[in-house]
């Protein structure tokens, strides 16, 4: 069976739902929500028609189910589930009324609590053992020296709520070049979408006297060898999916802090810090006991659990 995923056009939202939707064996569709006229200046669970004011949805003959994401995709997936007649299922915390979804999969930071609603440690996702071990396969050998341990970096970038530009950049460069020589490791350093050039280009400056390996763009993304081959992670503190994919691995994480707030990330690493998955990135090397921690399998089974006879 297939399900709708509907979302603004965000990879972080996109690699949620699809990742759900994956590991509970399902096909998926996805449908970007784009805003249009005037309402598209006001909150979008203020629209009294929500569907009158984004492009239209047009759901495939085989769609079973709705999967929203955030609020923006909540309001506009409950809509098109309650048009069609379709369990509506949705991911974060959608600032409407609990009730009115079938199941809603929460983060633990977002603390609300119900009988349709399911808590997470973290952001649901893709990767799975299976896909890391056959990353590990086809990387190891292109990311690892003989002899040396291998560190793998996440890097974020701006969006908001935290800042990461040139001198963040020279900081965290400073501090990823004293950790690889402490602890004898290469480096393998993956910038995001969001991560400036001239941010990029510094933390190249940074690091070109050690072994380090950084990803230009070009060719085939390093991104699940990087997660799948590290006996460390260090990854930004902006971004809950990239964090929540790291501790997913078994490798120890360590999660650098960057200028700016959030409430909900704080309290999203406060919780892998009290479950003993992540430690505070000082710039130096720590090393120490870890499984992999990913909630996702659970929120699965609790999906296809709520469709019952649809499957």
């Amino acid at each position: 069976m297939s399900v709708a995923i509907i979302a603004e056009d965000f990879a972080g939202m996109r690699a949620q739902a699809t990742g759900l939707a994956e590991r509970a064996g399902l096909n998926w569709s996805f449908h970007a929500v784009r805003r249009r006229g005037l309402w598209a200046r006001l909150p979008f669970r203020h629209a009294p028609f929500p569907l009158r004011s984004i492009a239209p949805i047009v759901l495939p003959p085989e769609t079973a189910a709705i999967l929203s994401v955030g609020g923006t995709g909540g309001v506009a997936g409950l809509a098109v589930a309650r048009r069609h007649g379709l369990p509506a299922f949705q991911i974060q915390h959608p600032r409407m009324r609990l009730d009115r979804f079938d199941l809603i999969v929460a983060n633990v930071h977002d603390a609300i609590s119900g009988p349709n609603v399911m808590s997470s440690r973290n952001a649901m996702h893709g990767v799975t053992p299976e896909r890391l071990a056959a990353a590990r396969a086809a990387w190891d050998e292109r990311l690892r020296q003989p002899g040396r341990r291998l560190v793998s970096v996440l890097v974020g970038g701006a969006n908001g709520r935290f800042r990461f530009g040139v001198e963040e950049a020279r900081e965290m460069g400073r501090g990823l070049a004293r950790l690889a020589r402490e602890g004898g490791a290469t480096l393998a350093v993956t910038p995001s979408r969001r991560t400036a050039p001239a941010a990029l280009a510094v933390l190249r400056e940074e690091l070109a006297g050690i072994e380090a390996f950084v990803w230009d763009g070009a060719g085939e993304n390093p991104y699940l060898g990087l997660l799948a081959c590290a006996d460390l992670i260090v990854a930004t503190c902006d971004s809950v999916s990239m964090v929540s994919e790291a501790v997913a691995t078994s490798a120890p994480v360590l999660v650098a802090d960057l200028p700016g707030r959030s409430r909900r990330i704080g309290a999203f690493v406060a919780t892998l810090e009290a479950a003993g998955r992540v430690r505070r990135f000082a710039g130096h090397w720590e090393d120490w006991p870890v499984s992999p921690l990913d909630d996702t399998p659970i929120a699965a089974g609790e999906l296809r659990r709520r469709l019952g006879d649809r499957l």
